[in-house]
C-alpha cells in the first residue's frame, strides 16, 4: 500500500481525511502535531504527506521546510491544508518547498484527485533520481577507463617523468602521453578537448589512440607542424551532424631528442608548457613559455602550424599541462591564472621529486573547499 503521512491538529480533520483515503486504498499515518510528524516522515519515508499550516508549535511551514531538506524526503510530495487564500501566502509556501495546496473547508473529491497527481509526480521524480544514478555510475565507469588509458610515471636514464590527472566532476576531454619514437627520441603531448561529457571524452580517447598507434597517413612523427597538420585534416569540426560536430581540441606536442639535447615542439591554441632551467649563475630559475601561437585542431581546415626548437639544460624541468591547472576561481572572484602560476613554480624552489606533489597540494588548497571545475593535467619532465 501507498504510505502517506496526515499531520494535523484537529481531531475531526485527522479522521474524515483518513477514513477518505483509506477507503482509496492508501496506507494513512496520523500525526497530530509538527513534533510528532517530523518524527513519524523520517521513520516511515512517506512518499506523500499532507500537513496543516496552522498548528502549535512547529507549524507546517517548518515541518515541510525541515522534510524538504531531509536527503531521503526531498522528493517527497508535500501538499499544505490552509483556510489561507492569498497570493502572498501561497508564494511563501511554495518558496518553502511545499508542491501543492488545499483550502479548507477541504473538498474530498479534491483531496483525492490532488493526492492521486502528487504520488503521479512522486513516481517520476523516482525515476527521474535513478536515470540520475544510473548515468552518474556510467560516466564514472567511463572516467575510471579513460584513466586507465594515460601513462603513470616513468624513469629513464635521459628524463623522468611524472603524470597528474585529476578529472572533474563531469567526463572530461583532457589525455597525454609519452612515447619513444626510437632510441633518442621522446615525444610527449597533452590533449584538451572542447566542452565536457561523453561526446569531448570519445574524441579525447580517439585523438589519444590514433597518436598512440602513429596511424596518421604520411605524417613524420618526429615533426610537430607535421602531426599537428594531420590532426587538424582528420577532426575537422562539421555541421553534417557528425558526433564531433561543433567540437575542437588544444594540444601541445613536443619531441626530445637526448643526443642533440633539443627539444622541437609546436601548439595549438594550448597553453605554453614552461621550462624551468637553473643556470649555476643565477639567483632564481630562469623560466620559458614554449608555445607556438598556431589555431586549435578543428576549427579551419587550412591552417599552417609552425614549429620551434630549444636546447634543454641539464636538470632542467619541463611542465605541460591544460588550463583546468591554473584557471581556478579565487574568493574574490579572480582566476588564480597562467602568469600566477609560472611566478609559483619559478619562487617555490621545488625539489624535482616531490614538485608534482607539491604542485598539486597547492593547486587544491586554491580550489578548496570546491571541487575542481575543470580537469587537471600536469606532464613534469626532468632531464638529467
Amino acid at each position: 500500500m501507498t504510505p502517506i503521512l496526515l499531520i494535523d491538529d484537529d481531531p475531526t480533520t485527522r479522521l474524515v481525511i483518513k477514513r477518505t483515503l483509506t477507503q482509496q486504498g492508501y496506507d494513512v499515518a496520523v500525526a497530530k502535531n509538527g513534533e510528532e510528524g517530523l518524527d513519524l516522515a523520517q521513520r516511515l519515508k512517506p512518499k506523500l504527506i499532507i500537513c496543516d499550516w496552522m498548528m502549535p508549535g512547529i507549524d507546517g511551514l517548518e515541518v515541510c521546510r525541515q522534510t524538504k531538506a531531509m536527503a531521503d524526503l526531498s522528493t517527497t510530495f508535500f501538499i499544505l491544508l490552509t483556510a489561507r487564500g492569498a497570493v502572498e501566502d501561497r508564494v511563501t509556501g511554495l518558496d518553502t518547498g511545499a508542491d501543492e495546496f488545499l483550502a479548507k473547508p477541504i473538498d474530498m473529491d479534491e483531496l483525492k484527485a490532488r493526492v492521486r497527481a502528487g504520488l503521479r509526480i512522486h513516481q517520476l521524480s523516482q525515476d527521474l533520481q535513478k536515470q540520475k544514478h544510473m548515468l552518474e555510475a556510467e560516466l564514472s565507469e567511463a572516467a575510471a577507463y579513460v584513466r586507465s588509458l594515460l601513462p603513470v610515471s616513468r624513469h629513464h636514464t635521459a628524463v623522468r617523468i611524472a603524470a597528474c590527472f585529476v578529472p572533474c566532476q563531469q567526463l572530461g576531454g583532457d589525455c597525454y602521453d609519452f612515447q619513444w619514437l626510437d632510441e633518442t627520441s621522446l615525444a610527449m603531448y597533452l590533449v584538451d578537448v572542447s566542452g565536457h561529457g561523453v561526446g569531448a571524452a570519445l574524441l579525447s580517447v580517439s585523438v589519444l589512440n590514433i597518436l598512440r598507434s602513429r596511424s596518421l597517413p604520411r605524417t613524420n612523427f618526429h615533426d610537430p607542424s607535421q602531426v599537428l597538420q594531420a590532426l587538424n585534416q582528420a577532426f575537422q569540426t562539421s555541421p553534417s551532424g557528425t558526433f564531433y560536430e561543433e567540437k575542437y581540441f588544444t594540444i601541445w606536442y613536443g619531441v626530445y631528442n637526448t643526443r642533440s639535447r633539443t627539444l622541437t615542439y609546436a601548439s595549438a591554441g594550448h597553453p605554453p608548457a614552461l621550462l624551468i632551467s637553473n643556470p649555476s649563475d643565477a639567483a632564481t630559475p630562469e623560466l620559458s613559455r614554449l608555445n607556438t601561437p598556431n589555431l586549435p585542431i578543428g576549427m579551419f581546415p587550412d591552417v599552417d602550424y609552425d614549429t620551434a626548437t630549444c636546447t634543454i639544460a641539464p636538470s632542467g624541468q619541463l611542465y605541460i599541462f591544460s588550463d583546468g591547472v591554473y584557471e581556478i576561481p579565487q574568493s574574490d572572484g579572480t582566476i588564480w591564472g597562467l602568469d600566477a602560476f609560472a611566478d609559483w613554480l619559478t619562487q617555490a624552489g621545488l625539489n624535482s621529486e616531490t614538485a608534482l606533489t607539491s604542485l598539486f597540494e597547492h593547486l587544491q588548497d586554491l580550489c578548496s573547499p570546491q571541487p575542481f571545475d575543470d580537469d587537471v593535467s600536469l606532464l613534469q619532465l626532468t632531464f638529467s
